[in-house]
């Protein structure tokens, strides 16, 4: 079988500084007919199980720790078995919605195999210190979290977020990724890498 990316979008909140938003989130699926692995479980745990079919789910990937990327991750792990996936510097984002539980740990260069393709992580901290994207070299995508979006980076006015932490992640690691690269983001409409890089000096001078 032939690995693909499939998108699910799914509604809820984002809670951060005492604030409540409404969001609708992008949960991405990657893999083929037989096995999975489902990246940033936002929201609604039974339409991500039913997008997972009767495939193998080998992992559940949280890009990084907000409560919008992460709050169907008990419920899918505890349906499935699988394991979820965490860079460590997001615990402390982690464990305000999940006290009683320990994600396992993800780390820069780790390399995730599903369906015969490799998902290279890439930590991009500044829209959180764990920020995570993943590159997929096969199939020509960047899921990028909430770390880069169309139009620029990800928000960066909230508590455990830097703007120049993140431009730096994006200057360093990701722009230098082929023009092509098809972006698929946590919230909204896909980009390219090719369609982004022209712009860092915009988003320097704006400064957010």
């Amino acid at each position: 079988m032939t690995a693909r990316v499939e998108r699910l979008v799914t509604s809820g909140t984002f809670s951060l500084d005492g604030g409540t938003w409404d969001v609708d989130n992008n949960v991405w699926l990657v893999g083929d007919d037989d096995e999975v692995v489902v990246i940033d479980p936002a929201h609604d745990g039974a339409a991500i199980l039913d997008a997972v079919g009767g495939r193998a789910l080998l992992a559940v990937v949280c890009t990084h720790g907000h409560d919008d990327h992460i709050g169907a991750a008990g419920q899918v792990a505890d349906a499935t078995g699988a394991p979820v996936l965490l860079h460590p510097a997001d615990q402390m984002l982690w464990n305000a919605v999940y006290p009683d539980r320990t994600p396992s740990q993800l780390a820069d260069g780790d390399v995730l195999e599903v369906a015969g393709v490799g998902l290279a992580v890439v930590h991009t901290p500044g829209h959180s210190p764990g920020g995570v994207c993943l590159h997929v070299p096969a199939l020509g995508v960047l899921l990028s979290g909430d770390t880069l979006f169309r139009g620029g980076p990800g928000a960066t006015g909230r508590s455990y977020s830097d703007f120049p932490t993140i431009l730096d992640s994006i200057r360093t690691r990701l722009l230098g990724l082929p023009a092509p690269t098809r972006v698929l983001t946590g919230h909204g409409d896909e980009t390219t890498i090719g369609a982004e890089a022209p712009d860092v000096q915009a988003w320097l001078a704006r400064g957010h």
